[in-house]
């Protein structure tokens, strides 16, 4: 969950499932989240939703490792 200023400038991160704020400084997040913002087309009980939630890397992983068929990885060798 994120808090906007009027400016549209990052107040605080919360991470959705377990509630820890993220660090954030002079509008901008310190650490690792994972953001995910997804609009739910026909044919599903979202018909028409928009969802966002923000997770921090623990649990993050205690989801993903609940997967019956596991995520893809890879390494990326430039991050700029």
């Amino acid at each position: 969950m994120r808090v906007y200023s009027g400016q549209n400038r990052l107040l605080r991160a919360s991470c959705n499932c377990c509630g820890k704020d993220f660090l954030t400084e002079n509008g901008f997040l310190k650490e690792e989240c994972i953001h995910v913002e997804h609009s739910f087309g026909f044919f599903g009980a979202g018909d028409g939703l928009n969802h966002q939630f923000d997770l921090c890397e623990d649990c993050y992983r205690r989801i993903i490792g609940g997967f019956a068929i596991p995520v893809e990885e890879w390494e990326r060798t430039e991050l700029l």
